[in-house]
């Protein structure tokens, strides 16, 4: 825990390292301990980060973990100039990590219209959201399919997508009816892959629909989710708006979201 000598924030507490597991070079995911009073909606995001000298280095983070997990989750990318990244990738077990005390964020389901039919746009580390709503039993509740699409240069950048779906079907709450409800579609950018493209060029030209033999989306059933990129949220947003769908937030449901926080 932190030293006497150096006082943390009333902001922030200081959490354990419980596992860290590196995917690539570029990617690693870790999961911290939750204090007793932390609650968030699944979709959510918070500060996280390190001590910088004594003062802390704080960026905002997507909770991978649904709500009722009792432990947290994170995805992160490993950059060797970034401020906090080039030493939060380092981190191991046990390490102490700053995790702020009000978690907050868009991508909540609250945020959307009633509909049908949830689309989870990802690329990169921006499915973190979507780990933590997928394993949410709510989400079943309010929607009868949902189809998450993970884009990334990479195939290896994929596998943490995968391997979340794949352990949906033994998932303590929502094993029974997320298999059978979720549809994942994978697509690489740089590599050969069964899918390639950006996503943003995979809906414009109705590839990703006419793959999942599917229509285009209908602002009457369908609601969508987007995090990535600040180039692809815009794109995205933007073929969303064309389409039809209105944006939401918390003040005013919607049928279409993005993610309004980063890391470096």
């Amino acid at each position: 825990m932190a030293s006497d000598a150096l006082a943390l924030p009333k902001t922030v507490t200081e959490e354990s390292v419980l596992a860290v597991r590196h995917w690539t070079d570029e990617l690693f995911s870790f999961r911290l301990t939750r204090p007793a009073s932390f609650r968030f909606r699944s979709g959510e995001f918070v500060l996280l980060g390190l001590m910088n000298g004594e003062k802390p280095l704080l960026r905002a983070y997507s909770i991978a973990s649904p709500s009722w997990d009792d432990g947290l989750d994170f995805y992160s990318i490993k950059v060797s100039d970034g401020p906090l990244t080039s030493r939060l990738q380092h981190i191991q077990p046990g390490d102490p990590v700053l995790l702020g005390r009000k978690p907050t964020g868009t991508l909540v389901l609250d945020a959307l219209k009633p509909g049908r039919r949830l689309f989870l746009l990802s690329t990169g580390t921006g499915i973190a959201p979507f780990a933590s709503l997928l394993r949410e039993p709510e989400t079943y509740e309010k929607f009868d399919r949902v189809v998450l699409t993970h884009t990334c240069r990479n195939v290896a950048d994929l596998a943490c997508g995968a391997e979340l779906v794949d352990a949906l079907a033994e998932d303590p709450l929502v094993g029974e009816i997320a298999p059978q409800r979720v549809t994942y579609y994978a697509s690489t950018t740089r590599e050969d892959f069964v899918h390639t493209g950006r996503i943003t060029d995979l809906i414009a030209s109705g590839k990703l629909f006419a793959d999942l033999g599917l229509e285009g989306f209908d602002p009457a059933s369908d609601r969508v989710m987007i995090c990535g990129s600040m180039a692809m949220i815009a794109d995205t947003k933007a073929l969303c708006e064309g389409a039809g769908l209105a944006e939401g937030s918390n003040a005013n449901p919607g049928d279409f979201l993005v993610e309004k926080a980063f890391a470096d």
